[in-house]
């Protein structure tokens, strides 16, 4: 009997040794490719100053007050940056839920029963045939109380439990770096949808202005064909392009609503007017941004953190998933009393205990196991190339950005000069006219170029200062 029982725990040793053996042959290339960080030394020339736009916290980067107020309430408010806060607070729970895995579980536990045995069962059979006195005989029916302690622990002989853990802090600190990156995001948008909504404010007002113009510009026209100077088809023209102007600014009210509610929605509030300084808008300043050198990014840009949170995770789960092919020990205790009587259960006599161990390998069906664990891998390898994705797509948001601002620079300075030589040429085409020494069609002519050039003037400031916006969230600013 004892040779046997010795075979048959020679023959487990052997094998929970040939899983082991097997599960560590075969998973040991399960790794990736190192993930390639390595950027360009320099953006476009080869400036080694790294003094840097991006670190600049977003209150003294922007000197609008109504603007820096927007921010602050969208901070606050935002619906979907609070949903965020929530995500950070359910990583933080599974951090602790994982934790809690690799601890030991200590569990108090009381229960009592009552069973009385059919005399043509087992244990009733026996219990007739047992030959004691009555006095000694087991109470009917039989009662089962007890009150005690059990403890259970998997022991992470692998680290899988543990690194299991690790990866859920390395996700918690992704989603605080996914935070600050929506905060850099919010901040932006903000900013954006502020300018573009003094630029509305501008361009209606040059429509307006139009108005007034073309106004004035129709009433001369008919003392003209009152005097027969023109006849009714100028009057005609100038009405007609005077009601073109007009119907203007209702596309344009209606995008400064939109634009004032998409602001409202994104501080969280109702519609409500937006203050703001439009009569400025046209002076704001435009100072080309300090870039630093991109190895920076690695620093200041949140999605670029997020993403090596991730990647670390990612190889970490790859660890967890290996570990599953190998022995688990586990242990089991417990201590408390037992008795049939409650009126014994408190006694040393009715003092019981145990403890167990236990060494699980898997064996057979070792599929499920192997898919987990290529899917972990397959999960490791997209990390490592979201990682690269996000760093190559910063580097080149900041190179793009920093060329919008210089085209639009240049775009803006040539388009003023056209404005004002069109601001010319409207005055000499009226007096021309006036004089009956140009054709009332040059007026009009020059006056719709004149406004087409003014709106174009607004949407190359608007662009400029977008610039400036997206450079500063193209660094990596806003989230400080």
């Amino acid at each position: 009997m004892m040779s046997t029982n010795r075979k048959y725990f020679v023959f487990i040793l052997i094998s929970l040794s040939a899983s082991v053996f097997v599960a560590g042959c075969k998973l040991q290339n399960g790794t990736v490719r190192d993930v390639k960080n390595n950027v360009p030394s320099a953006y476009t020339d080869n400036s080694t100053d790294t003094t840097n736009t991006g670190e600049i916290n977003w209150h003294n980067y922007f000197d609008d007050p109504y603007l820096i107020a927007l921010i602050d309430t969208a901070l606050v408010n935002n619906q979907e940056l609070n949903i965020v806060m929530q995500e950070i607070a359910i990583r933080k729970n599974e951090i602790r839920a994982k934790k809690g895995e690799y601890l030991p579980q200590i569990n108090l536990a009381a229960g009592s029963a009552l069973e009385k045995p059919g005399e043509y069962t087992r244990n009733g059979a026996v219990e007739q045939q047992l030959n004691v006195k009555e006095d000694q005989r087991f109470p009917d029916p039989l009662g089962d109380f007890n009150i005690g302690a059990v403890a259970s622990w998997e022991v992470d002989i692998w680290k899988k439990l543990r690194n299991s853990k690790a990866a859920a802090e390395q996700r918690y600190l992704s989603s605080i770096e996914g935070k600050n990156f929506m905060v850099t995001q919010l901040v932006s948008e903000i900013a954006s949808s502020y300018y573009e909504l003094l630029a509305l404010d501008n361009a209606l007002s040059i429509v307006q202005q139009n108005i007034d113009i073309q106004s004035n510009a129709l009433e001369m026209v008919k003392l003209q064909k009152e005097s027969t100077k023109v006849s009714q088809l100028a009057v005609t023209r100038f009405e007609a392009q005077m009601l073109n102007t007009i119907n203007m600014q209702y596309a344009i009210k209606q995008s400064i609503t939109m634009q004032e509610n998409y602001i409202n929605f994104l501080t969280g509030r109702y519609p409500t007017p937006i203050q703001r300084s439009s009569d400025t808008f046209m002076d704001i300043n435009i100072q080309m941004a300090s870039t630093g050198v991109p190895a920076q990014l690695l620093a200041n840009r949140p999605d670029i953190r997020s993403a090596e949170y991730d990647l670390g995770a990612a190889k970490l789960d790859v660890k967890s998933a290996k570990a599953s092919f190998y022995p688990s020990l586990g242990i089991s205790a417990g201590i408390g009393y037992n008795a049939f009587n409650p009126a014994f259960l408190i006694q040393p006599q009715s003092l019981m205990y145990n403890v167990a161990g236990d060494l699980l390998a898997p064996l057979i069906n070792r599929n499920a196991l192997m898919a987990n664990f290529g899917n972990a891998n397959a999960r490791q390898m997209q990390a490592v190339v979201k990682y690269e994705q996000t760093l190559l797509q910063a580097y080149i948001d900041v190179v793009n950005q920093m060329a919008m601002i210089d085209n639009y620079s240049n775009s803006f300075n040539t388009k003023f000069q056209e404005v004002e030589k069109l601001k010319e040429s409207v005055t000499i085409a009226t007096s021309l006219f006036n004089s009956a020494r140009a054709d009332y069609t040059e007026v009009l002519f020059t006056q719709r170029d004149a406004l087409d050039a003014k709106l174009e003037l607004v949407e190359a400031k608007k662009m400029l200062i977008l610039g400036k916006v997206n450079i500063y969230k193209a660094l990596g600013g806003g989230w400080r």
